[in-house]
């Protein structure tokens, strides 16, 4: 019997090559400025047209600030935005502008217009393409010369990936998140865990998240290795969806949702790996080293040297020189200099309201600088909308424009070198935040409690 993912996979296959890759139908391409240039360069180069330019969506993220948007002073990343919109004209692509109602994080987007629908396959030139396997669709990231293929095809070649599902059992603890979840797996499975797997998340904790969860976790499944992660859909899905602009609509509603309502994995069905937790044992967690495997819970030391494989030591000892920690170090109570609310990964409403209720009544640490960066302008409304903005008004924080912001050091969200950033984004790499910049990645409800009390403090105790 088959999995989820077979399914999708199956009912998207156009041809097997013999002794080669599969040729997969895509449904849905998401385009931004940074990895499409060159393959529509090669489709220009060739005179061939884009052959369904309505399946593909594009918009600027990585390069747009979120201090105002009238002006990218970067000619680097002016000229990639400047590009992605020409080449959209030109090609008949539906582009949403930069500063427009309808821009954001390509990756929150599409999950919140209802242009990433269940059973769907989903592409984009970026790795964080997984965060759409959260309404239950195929969702990968790809490199340009196949971003090129599907432009001119609607179609790629892939090697079927192997299957693995992921059970999370029962309930979590206060102060617990699906950000939380995501680090505990990466620390248990490493970050090359996954490899070469479409990994499915299932059990009742995951059945109980609520979508932004379920985006989070899907979002981070690439820091595994995994070629994509991906969740049943169920109610908690149709009733995220419905309505959503680009969703479907009156008796096409009904006849979608018949159909999404069979997509799971047959109760018989064979992964090629399982792996089971319990919600029980997750805390809120924190990275200390340069990858997101490397984590503890909140309340624990760094390794020491000693708990390490031999092998493994001398990598062990480079994170933490460049992360200026010392093995056996408690990381609760350290002071913080930068915090990030936002990215792909937590750039959501619910992220906000969390990151609010924390906040609320007391005041940001003047010694901390706070980045609060919705993911999408429809984000940013509905903080708005439901006065989460006053919130954090009162509280002494900003709330700034949607971008990817201080994700990844490609806009002028950048932090100083040497200086010490708790960040709800999805990669604590070396220089990832700015040259130099030190990382730890951590939860809404964490980055909150070190941007009113200057260290890093578990929320549990605020």
């Amino acid at each position: 019997m088959n999995t989820l993912f077979d399914k999708i996979w199956d009912a998207h296959v156009v041809q097997i090559v013999e002794d080669g890759p599969t040729q997969l139908y895509i449904d849905r391409l998401y385009a931004h400025e940074v990895t499409s240039p060159q393959a529509f360069d090669s489709l220009r180069d060739k005179g061939i047209k884009v052959f369904r330019p309505d399946h593909i969506y594009a918009m600027p993220d990585h390069n747009t600030p979120s201090d105002q948007q009238d002006v990218i002073n970067d000619p680097i990343g002016r000229k990639q935005v400047e590009t992605l919109q020409k080449n959209c004209e030109e090609f008949g692509i539906t582009h949403f502008a930069m500063g427009t109602k309808d821009n954001g994080i390509i990756h929150v987007v599409g999950p919140e217009k209802g242009l990433s629908l269940p059973g769907m396959t989903i592409v984009c030139g970026d790795s964080h393409t997984s965060t759409h396997g959260a309404v239950g669709a195929l969702a990968m990231g790809i490199g340009t010369s196949e971003v090129a293929q599907v432009l001119a095809s609607q179609t790629i070649l892939q090697s079927k990936p192997k299957s693995m599902r992921i059970n999370i059992e029962g309930e979590l603890q206060a102060g617990v998140t699906a950000k939380d979840i995501a680090l505990y797996i990466m620390a248990q499975m490493t970050t090359s865990g996954a490899t070469g797997y479409v990994v499915e998340y299932a059990g009742s904790t995951i059945r109980s998240l609520s979508m932004e969860g379920r985006l989070t976790l899907s979002n981070l499944s690439i820091e595994m290795g995994s070629r994509a992660g991906i969740i049943a859909p169920d109610e908690i899905t149709f009733a995220y969806l419905k309505g959503r602009e680009y969703a479907p609509k009156g008796e096409d509603w009904d006849k979608a949702v018949a159909f999404w309502k069979t997509l799971k994995s047959d109760d018989n069905a064979v992964f090629d790996k399982e792996a089971t937790y319990r919600a029980e044992d997750i805390a809120p967690r924190l990275t200390y080293g340069t990858n997101p495997g490397a984590g503890i819970a909140i309340d624990e030391c760094i390794p020491t040297l000693e708990s390490i494989p031999e092998s493994e030591q001398a990598g062990f000892m480079a994170q933490l020189k460049y992360m200026q920690f010392n093995p056996g170090e408690k990381l609760e109570g350290h002071p913080v200099d930068y915090v990030f609310l936002g990215a792909c990964t937590n750039g959501r409403i619910e992220d906000f309201r969390a990151f609010a209720s924390v906040v609320k009544g007391k005041k940001k640490c003047e010694s901390v600088v706070a980045w609060l960066v919705p993911g999408s302008w429809l984000v940013r409304q509905q903080i708005i909308d439901e006065g989460i903005d006053k919130i954090l008004e009162e509280a002494g924080f900003e709330l700034r424009l949607p971008s990817c912001s201080a994700c990844l050091a490609m806009n002028p969200d950048k932090v100083p070198a040497g200086k010490l950033a708790i960040s709800t984004s999805n990669r604590n790499f070396v220089g990832r935040q700015g040259p130099g910049a030190r990382t730890v990645l951590a939860s809404p409800l964490t980055v909150a409690a070190a941007a009113v009390t200057g260290v890093i403090t578990d929320p549990r105790k605020i």
